[in-house]
């Protein structure tokens, strides 16, 4: 396995070059900050972003936790990956990573001085500096998962092209982690609970909302919902399809992850 390492000091843009350096060198697999990413989607690995601190967060990057390095070695070698890219602030945080996952010695390395010029990194810098962003080479939608309820600003706008179906290639995440002194992004529970209203309202068999809560923890939101049906629909197949659908329209709309959605059918109404 070819190893290359992608070095340069915190806040240059060694991630927002990641994807790029690695086409360059027909490498398919990139390790950043504890992730292993293949062609912008993750494959395993916990994201030093996510730490409250930054020695959790350092430590994280240099994978330190035993759980974490098994995790990720388990998916190196299900994938058998021909080369991998290590990003890194230095050549031997480069090293010390692929010796903690069991990796060849790193064969060649990069340096942000050599795809960025003295203007970018400074911009970058200042960047990270006054906005405390930082980036990660994936999209939105494959890192929401991860960073529930955090500040998500994709670089570049994704549209949907139909189902399931996004524009693909060229997109990073710009994440404020939580140990940034910048503050957070937070969406109210009142505006969870319009969409809600909204996407129901929309099924035939629904009466209305009798009550609703929603509740944002670290890993994600925690809903509830109680429901007044209308008689003569099956209250198992809605009941599952307004989940799915609810659940659907609230992650697409706001990036927050849902971890548990509970319905509760209160009470039927007849209709005349």
């Amino acid at each position: 396995m070819r190893v290359v390492g992608f070095t340069g000091a915190s806040g240059t843009g060694k991630s927002h070059r990641a994807s790029w350096v690695a086409r360059e060198r027909g490498i398919q697999y990139i390790i950043d900050d504890g992730l292993l990413i293949k062609e912008n989607r993750v494959i395993a690995g916990y994201s030093a972003k996510k730490e409250k601190t930054r020695v959790g967060s350092i430590k994280r990057a240099l994978f330190t936790d035993d759980d974490h390095v098994r995790e990720v070695k388990r998916a190196i070698e299900q994938h058998k990956p021909e080369a991998i890219l290590i990003l890194g602030t230095s050549d031997g945080m480069a090293d010390k990573i692929a010796e903690r996952l069991g990796l060849p010695a790193v064969s060649e390395y990069v340096h942000i001085e050599d795809v960025a010029d003295e203007f970018e990194i400074k911009q970058a810098l200042a960047t990270r500096r006054e906005q405390g962003k930082h980036v990660i080479p994936v999209p939105t939608f494959e890192i929401k998962k991860d960073f529930s309820g955090y500040f998500l600003d994709p670089l570049q706008i994704f549209r949907r092209k139909g189902k399931l179906s996004f524009q693909p290639d060229g997109e990073k995440s710009v994440v404020r982690p939580t140990f940034s002194y910048l503050g957070s992004y937070t969406i109210s529970d009142y505006t969870i609970y319009q969409i809600v209203e909204f996407v129901v309202s929309g099924f035939d068999g629904v009466s209305r909302i009798s009550r609703f809560r929603a509740e944002n923890h670290p890993d994600g939101i925690y809903m509830e919902m109680d429901l007044v049906l209308k008689y003569g629909f099956p209250i198992r197949e809605l009941v599952r399809e307004i989940q799915q659908k609810v659940s659907e329209e609230i992650e697409r709309l706001t990036a927050l992850n849902i971890r548990q959605f509970n319905v509760t059918v209160k009470s039927l109404v007849v209709e005349k």
